[in-house]
């Protein structure tokens, strides 16, 4: 693919930054913290759709989960991706998507997930952390793929026959940082991880975009959005391209980014916390945030100006993460540390479970949550 002009995402930009009502997501209050399951905690999620982004059957979904710990930040070193159902009176879990031992990683970390024409058979994108059976735990990143058949016995669904496990593309070192260059500190993690998909109506192309860091970069912040792209027929034969957004020298995390076709546009979007912006740019929130375009390649425009898109709230600045732009411009995220003004400090206020979700309006590239 040689027709990707990266778009950088820019200190300049931050100075557009404009934090009003349009843009501030509702508190979180207590009676909206509803545990998934009382066995475990979730976070980052994906519903199962078509690959036209059209619903799947049922309202399917899959979730980051394990069990609580008495320190929240644990849970990253036993993630499991769980198949989780919404239901009218709220969410049923059940259980890992994989079988035990069947993940190449020693734990797993975010995807996406489609049922394809001939369902029930479903293939999941996920990220592969580290290695399976190795001790300590390492933070490296491998993108994985496999097909499986999503099933419904006795009104309880399950994903079953887990099959055709593989390596969706190896790394590119000419555009992408080994993650293991940084070590393992917070907010320092290097990434290939978060694979999204996006076939692309105009073209037939298939996307698989993922959070990156950039190789050629003399910045510790280098975060990019990167993607590799197969032809309509080729489905699975993956060409990695350069970067499609770069915030180098600007963010160190672009995480979960994914697109969403509205009005003929392409909006791009992902999800990133203050503490990995450059101390040395202007203060911007955990957030949302996103671009748009007429076309992938090329020709991305900060939403908004600045980029932000959804900000919690300041009387609590850490209170929900990882959000997710679904095709009916609905958005997901999960309940993070919650209930708390920024001065907190000490053992988060762990939610673990959906936060209530929000609706965005799109204008070009002006956009607001709806009332």
């Amino acid at each position: 693919m040689n027709d990707i002009k990266t778009t950088s995402w820019t200190v300049e930009h931050l100075a557009n930054l404009n934090i009003g009502q349009s843009c501030i997501a509702p508190l979180i209050s207590e009676r909206d913290v509803v545990p998934v399951d009382d066995r475990i905690c979730v976070w980052d999620a994906w519903p199962i759709l078509r690959r036209d982004g059209s619903p799947a059957p049922a309202d399917l979904w899959m979730a980051l989960a394990s069990p609580w710990f008495s320190d929240p930040d644990e849970r990253h070193g036993h993630a499991r991706i769980h198949l989780v159902e919404r239901l009218a009176d709220g969410w049923r879990d059940h259980g890992p998507v994989m079988p035990d031992g069947f993940s190449p990683g020693s734990r797993e970390w975010s995807g996406s997930a489609y049922v394809e024409a001939d369902a029930p058979r479903l293939t999941l994108y996920f990220t592969a952390a580290g290695f399976r059976g190795e001790e300590p735990l390492s933070f490296e990143q491998r993108l994985f793929e496999v097909e499986a058949d999503l099933l419904s016995e006795q009104g309880a669904w399950r994903v079953a026959n887990c099959r055709n496990l593989r390596e969706s593309f190896t790394r590119d070192g000419r555009y992408y940082a080994d993650p293991l260059s940084a070590g393992g500190g917070l907010g320092t993690i290097k990434a290939f991880r978060d694979p999204g998909y996006f076939l692309d109506p105009a073209t037939g192309r298939h996307w698989l975009l993922f959070t990156g860091s950039l190789t050629t970069s003399s910045s510790a912040f280098n975060g990019v959005i990167g993607a590799a792209c197969a032809q309509p027929d080729q489905l699975g034969h993956w060409d990695v391209t350069p970067p499609i957004i770069s915030a180098d020298n600007l963010n160190n995390e672009l995480e979960r980014p994914h697109i969403v076709l509205s009005d003929g546009l392409y909006y791009m979007f992902w999800s990133t916390q203050t503490h990995v912006f450059n101390p040395e740019a202007p203060r911007a929130p955990t957030g949302l945030y996103g671009m748009v375009s007429d076309q992938i390649g090329k020709g991305w425009t900060p939403l908004n100006g600045s980029g932000l898109v959804i900000a919690n709230p300041p009387e609590a600045p850490r209170q929900a993460y990882s959000w997710l732009v679904l095709p009916d411009l609905s958005v997901t995220s999960f309940v993070d540390d919650w209930g708390r003004g920024e001065a907190a400090e000490g053992v988060k206020r762990f939610g673990g479970s959906f936060a209530p979700f929000l609706h965005l309006e799109l204008d070009g590239a002006t956009t607001r949550i709806a009332g």
